[in-house]
């Protein structure tokens, strides 16, 4: 009978603690997330603010979707004449902090859509989001029109 009591106990502790890691909030969230679409199949870019809850820096260090052949992130530079677009190997998001992709700065380039007809604005974008620390931030973005800021 004894046997039966640290069994329940077991199974007890067992479902508490998996609820309350369950109910943890992520570390890092995405909002007000989007993707401005281009015509005749040019390469579109995914815009949104990333926060980091957590007391460490985390690096977004990888993108990917199945609805694009190709995500990378990368950032906007000007030296006051010329701009040009440079590609990030991983964007880091401070402790506490929070980063923006938005126009003009950083920002998801999504290249060789998958879809056919090919997507745009009124659809979604899958986007999947690898971090430093080993999670995952799973996206579903709209496309909006280029006018769109």
């Amino acid at each position: 009978m004894k046997w039966m009591t640290l069994l329940l106990a077991s199974l007890c502790f067992s479902v508490f603690s998996s609820a309350a890691s369950a109910a943890t909030p992520p570390e890092v969230v995405a909002e007000a997330g989007w993707v401005r679409w281009l015509p005749d199949g040019r390469p579109a870019a995914g815009y949104m603010t990333l926060r980091n809850h957590s007391a460490q820096a985390i690096d977004v260090v990888a993108a990917s979707s199945p609805d694009y052949g190709h995500v990378m992130l990368h950032q906007s530079v000007s030296n006051g004449t010329q701009s040009r677009m440079v590609h990030l190997k991983k964007l880091t998001l401070p402790a506490h902090g929070e980063v923006k992709l938005a126009p003009g700065g950083y920002h998801l380039m999504l290249e060789k859509a998958r879809t056919e007809p090919a997507l745009k604005p009124g659809d979604t974008v899958q986007v999947k989001l690898t971090l430093s620390d080993g999670t995952f931030l799973h996206l579903t973005l709209p496309v909006r029109p280029p006018a769109t800021l």
